[in-house]
């Protein structure tokens, strides 16, 4: 039984066959998703695909490329959005410096926001960190997100930055990346992690693990996340998955 903690299934690389993704996913025991819609569009999108499907769920955030765009009407749809039955979290939300979109200025402020927010509904939040890892743990800290704690999603960072976000009640999250040969840093960082505070994630379309590389992502392989880190771990790919289910499922409050 494996959790998917964050999915773009409300991507457009998945129109013509999503159904056929989400089936092949449960063909390869992966019994819970939790879709993430970061605009108006693709959150619209994910509560669409999250309330046609029993064990999917929803995560609505506005992302730091496109803050730029964010108005108080967006952040009031998102605390409106906050109390339907299948919103689990806030996210995906954070500091992206690798596109210049939107400035910094504006992506911190969205970011605080939205923290804010999350505080405000009692949500965890999705954490995106591009190239900005330093500001987003002190923006972490100065807003005291730790009271609802959350998801370094994808995480790249190093072993110090992930030992600050555990510290701050964040859970780590591996995606494809963790698989590469060439994954240092994520291996590192994998063995590190408690386990009761690890969890797994593909962000298809995007970063497919070891041999898919270069290919649309899926669900279906997030089996090979888990197996790369029970490798790492010691530890069967039943652990593994049993953990990281129980994990995903005690945050977002999923009973």
């Amino acid at each position: 039984m494996l959790f998917d903690t964050h999915v773009h299934l409300n991507a457009e690389q998945f129109e013509e066959d999503r159904a056929e993704v989400i089936k092949r996913a449960q063909e390869e025991g992966v019994e819970y998703m939790v879709v993430v819609g970061f605009d108006e569009k693709t959150i619209r999108g994910a509560l669409e695909i999250a309330e046609e499907n029993k064990k999917i769920y929803a995560a609505v955030g506005w992302h730091p490329v496109d803050a730029i765009e964010m108005t108080d009407q967006h952040l009031h749809w998102l605390e409106e959005l906050a109390s339907h039955p299948k919103v689990v979290a806030l996210g995906e939300m954070g500091l992206d410096y690798h596109w210049d979109k939107s400035p910094k200025d504006i992506q911190k402020d969205v970011f605080r926001k939205q923290i804010r927010l999350a505080k405000k509904v009692n949500l965890p939040i999705i954490i995106h960190n591009r190239e900005a890892s330093q500001d987003i743990v002190d923006i972490l800290k100065e807003e005291e997100a730790g009271k609802v704690g959350g998801i370094m999603h994808c995480f790249s960072g190093s072993v110090e930055i992930a030992k600050a976000c555990l510290e701050m009640n964040f859970h780590i999250s591996f995606g494809g990346p963790v698989t590469f040969k060439n994954a240092k840093k994520p291996k590192e960082v994998a063995v590190e992690v408690p386990l009761d505070r690890l969890l797994i994630e593909t962000d298809c379309p995007y970063l497919s693990p070891h041999p898919y590389r270069g290919k649309r992502n899926e669900p279906a392989y997030v089996s090979l996340v888990a197996q790369q880190i029970a490798d790492l771990k010691g530890m069967s790919l039943e652990q593994l998955a049993k953990q990281t289910t129980e994990n995903a499922k005690k945050l977002f409050n999923i009973l």
